[in-house]
């Protein structure tokens, strides 16, 4: 019987992947003091890359002031590209292509590691609240010269991540993020041709793309994925909704510029848009507007490989996993084998790190999410996943 999870899948550059099961992108918290890469996430990498068909890695950010976590590897400067190197050789050494996830975390950045602690945004507003900002926050309006500074430096990215010698880059255009920051129309309030209108909002993203996509052909001697990743909606009164996510989507693809487009859900197999009013999810809608025009990978509660199997059924090319392969390094294998019945999909309370190669503050992390535990599973986002 044919196991589409299992099949093969190429890229139209030429990029060969084993199977469809994509390492979704987790955040780990856990770099050096310098923001280079760690063993530990070295480690962390090793142990879960075995049999995935492709790897995305945590996001790195593209500027000094774009820190949207702590204990980041950065990818800002030249200085980085020894420890991108290293990222690159443990994301790849089990054999399936790696993608450096790319971003500027905007008005979700960490005031207390960015210079003078300034966050930039679309706009001059204030800043959503989250871990690291309690709402008294606001953020600065990037200038038209920023702006372009920033989308040269996401070229700038893009070129070391092939020096280091990674697959592709995915742009992180998703959770509330700079990239995002100028697609909605709560956090984008310019007049400029930056903002207002969708066609201006959606120019930041697309200008990004163009850039890394004139970087990639300049740059790389080889087959190099650049990829997207998406979220379809945000919270609040005249936020990010759907339907402006979707006609970006249509303008990404008619560019042509992409390899992938990835969207992130809280819940592939069942989320719906928040003004849903008919059955229809979200992942159905995306998948129905992209039409087979690019790949299509999702992330969000896909913890089995029945869950990943139902998602390609239904339209997507790719399945991203990410809290399945924390907790068990041998998803794959074991969904190889035919033994689902045998992943883990709780943390054992008692659990250590070290067995589970999972860095010490991302454990730390787990430890405080009931989610994570048996008994107090609940349907949540991917708590980790950048």
């Amino acid at each position: 019987m044919n196991d589409l999870l299992l099949e093969p899948y190429v890229f139209s550059n030429g990029t060969v992947l084993r199977n469809r099961i994509v390492m979704a992108p987790m955040t780990t918290w856990s770099s050096n003091p310098d923001q280079t890469v760690s063993d530990e996430e070295l480690s962390y990498y090793r142990e879960r890359v075995q049999g995935v068909g492709l790897v995305l890695t945590g996001c790195t950010q593209v500027q000094a002031n774009g820190v949207g976590f702590t204990d980041e590897f950065a990818s800002h400067d030249d200085q980085f590209i020894p420890s991108l190197r290293k990222l690159a050789q443990a994301a790849k050494s089990g054999g399936a292509p790696a993608v450096l996830q790319i971003f500027h975390a905007g008005n979700k950045a960490v005031p207390s590691l960015i210079p003078e602690g300034e966050l930039v945004s679309a706009s001059a507003m204030a800043a959503p609240k989250g871990p690291f900002n309690n709402g008294e926050v606001a953020s600065r309006a990037l200038d038209p010269d920023e702006i372009l500074a920033v989308i040269h430096d996401f070229g700038e990215a893009t070129r070391r991540a092939i020096e280091a010698g990674f697959d592709g880059v995915e742009l992180h255009g998703a959770h509330g993020f700079l990239i995002q920051n100028f697609l909605s129309p709560l956090f984008n309030q310019r007049s400029d041709e930056w903002g207002g209108s969708l066609e201006a909002r959606m120019r930041f993203p697309l200008e990004v793309v163009r850039e890394v996509r004139r970087v990639i052909s300049l740059r790389a001697q080889r087959p190099f994925l650049l990829g997207y990743r998406i979220s379809p909606e945000e919270p609040g009164d005249g936020a990010l909704r759907v339907g402006d996510a979707l006609a970006l989507v249509d303008t990404l693809i008619e560019e042509g510029n992409l390899d992938y487009l990835h969207v992130s859900l809280y819940n592939v197999l069942a989320g719906k848009p928040l003004d849903a009013d008919d059955e229809q999810t979200t992942a159905e809608l995306f998948i129905e507007r992209v039409g087979g025009r690019l790949p299509l990978m999702a992330a969000g509660e896909l913890r089995l490989p029945r869950d990943a199997r139902t998602a390609l059924d239904g339209g997507l090319s790719l399945a991203a996993v990410g809290r399945g392969l924390v907790l068990d390094p041998q998803w794959v294998e074991k969904a190889v084998a035919a033994r689902e019945g045998d992943i883990v999909t709780a943390l054992d309370p008692d659990a250590e790190a070290v067995g589970l190669k999972i860095p010490a503050k991302l454990f730390g992390v787990i430890r405080s999410n009931p989610g994570w535990f048996p008994a107090r599973s609940v349907a949540t986002p991917e708590a980790a996943c950048s």
